[in-house]
């Protein structure tokens, strides 16, 4: 599997599907390609509606044909605008394709559906834990025994989610092997050090720290 750090919070995974996660394109500073770039997308996994994570995701889903997976109030909207929606709520799976969503916990606000959530995907047999927004929690402790990620993408901003030293802990409580910074520097109010966050986590998993454009192999 593929997996392109987009900026921000999005990512794009390759590899029998394309999947897009939180596609925050257009308005990104920090975005390596814009919708117009979008050629392919299978399924695309929403966490919340905040602009910075719903993005394209609708956009996408029309031009592609690909079917969104999000909270239900989420796909329920978007099957309103005519796309192809699954409805879920945290604690469950929905597979679209051979790709298996699962929401999980996340500590944030939100507008439809009043929660975010955090996304498990699993394709071509690996899984990727993609934390949406949100502080620290218990949760991950339970969300690495259950899920077992073979890699996490967790923010580091300290201001709307963790900052280094709280995502260090999730580091801790997730017991994964890899995992990527991201959620920060796109704007002035979400600035941070992936550097601190490393040296934080220190030999407990591989942290990688990657520029938007940038991918990783699983």
């Amino acid at each position: 599997m593929k997996i392109t750090w987009i900026g921000h919070s999005a990512l794009k995974l390759e590899g029998s599907k394309t999947v897009f996660i939180d596609p925050f394109l257009t308005g990104n500073p920090a975005a390596s390609m814009s919708l117009d770039n979008v050629t392919r997308a299978d399924v695309v996994v929403v966490t919340h509606d905040h602009g910075d994570h719903l993005g394209d995701g609708y956009a996408i889903c029309k031009k592609t044909g690909a079917t969104l997976v999000s909270i239900f109030e989420i796909a329920e909207a978007g099957a309103k605008q005519g796309i192809k929606a699954e409805g879920m709520n945290i604690g469950g799976t929905v597979t679209v394709d051979g790709v298996a969503v699962s929401l999980v916990p996340a500590f944030h606000t939100a507008g439809l559906g009043g929660t975010a959530t955090g996304a498990v995907v699993e394709l071509d047999g690996k899984t990727v834990y993609h934390a949406g927004d949100t502080g620290l929690t218990m949760e991950m402790q339970l969300i690495g025994e259950m899920y077992t990620p073979d890699i996490a993408f967790l923010p580091i901003d300290g201001r709307f989610n963790m900052g280094p030293k709280m995502a260090a802990k999730a580091v801790e409580l997730l017991n994964v092997s890899k995992v990527v910074p991201f959620h920060y520097d796109t704007f002035p109010l979400v600035h941070s050090s992936p550097e601190e966050f490393k040296k934080l986590v220190g030999d407990k998993s591989d942290v990688i720290i990657i520029k938007p454009g940038d991918f990783i192999e699983l």
